[in-house]
């Protein structure tokens, strides 16, 4: 197991101007304490012991910094996560969204598309989807190959039955994909209004007006300054009157922002104030 003691402050100040100056990825408003385990346990699955012989093999290994950026970003996600969200989109959220005559919604962090996925059945059963485009982003490329596939392990696609029903979903979830071998293939029609782009929340700005923006489980590794900045973000992108839906362990409550939006529901969704 390595030790906390294994990457040393100023090693970890050197990491991260390395990432930033070399590579293009400020991670340094990250926060901290939840960068440092993820350091740590990229170190121990690569055998690295010490903070400089890890940046060394950064500095000059390009396919090992595209492993390492992989691994050090969060890709934990699942297809309807937290059922009563998806419950309130379905009744509070999606009527909604029905009166415009296109809907543009960014799911931002969108990991490996799970939830994007999980959007695009609301919006299909909803009879919605071909009046939407939906625009997933996140830091890390190879997120975002894997996203565009729609390709799902098939041992997964058993809980996420279990959640789409539990979130009020009533058709057959299989009928969704396409299982073949050990995996589920989402089918090409909730997959055809879905842009994948690479975005990063910390350095990058608004490129378009949405009526709801999704980011779910992202903002909790940032610190207090950085979540102001990336709130302020999603305010611009926001159409008056569009909503955003947080995760939730997130909060507006202690934001710049907060006096911005009105609460939705139970659940972390809110309503931007014209």
């Amino acid at each position: 197991m390595i030790l906390q003691k294994a990457i040393t402050t100023s090693e970890l100040d050197e990491l991260l101007a390395l990432l930033r100056h070399h590579y293009g990825y400020d991670f340094s408003n990250y926060a901290r304490a939840s960068f440092q385990r993820q350091v740590l346990r990229c170190m121990e699955k690569s055998d690295i012991h010490t903070g400089p012989a890890l940046i060394s093999k950064l500095l000059n290994e390009k396919p090992f910094f595209d492993w390492f950026l992989e691994s050090v970003t969060v890709n934990v996600t699942e297809m309807f996560r937290d059922p009563g969200f998806y419950s309130d989109m379905r009744t509070r959220i999606i009527p909604t969204l029905a009166s415009y005559p296109v809907i543009k919604i960014w799911h931002a962090g969108c990991a490996t598309g799970e939830e994007v996925y999980s959007m695009a059945i609301l919006l299909w059963e909803a009879g919605l989807l071909n009046r939407t485009r939906i625009y997933a982003t996140d830091i890390n490329p190879t997120n975002l190959e894997k996203a565009r596939q729609g390709i799902i392990s098939l041992k997964a696609m058993k809980e996420y039955t279990v959640n789409y029903r539990m979130s009020g979903g009533t058709n057959d979830f299989s009928s969704y994909y396409t299982a073949r071998y050990n995996h589920a293939i989402i089918r090409s029609e909730l997959r055809k209004n879905i842009v994948f782009l690479q975005h990063n929340l910390v350095t990058d700005q608004v490129f378009n007006e949405f009526h709801l923006v999704c980011c779910r489980n992202v903002l909790i590794y940032f610190n207090h300054d950085l979540q102001n900045r990336v709130f302020r973000l999603f305010y611009d992108s926001l159409a008056p009157l569009g909503y955003l839906a947080l995760g939730l362990k997130e909060s507006l409550l202690m934001t710049d922002i907060r006096p911005q939006f009105d609460p939705i529901g139970s659940a972390k969704l809110f309503r931007r104030k014209t």
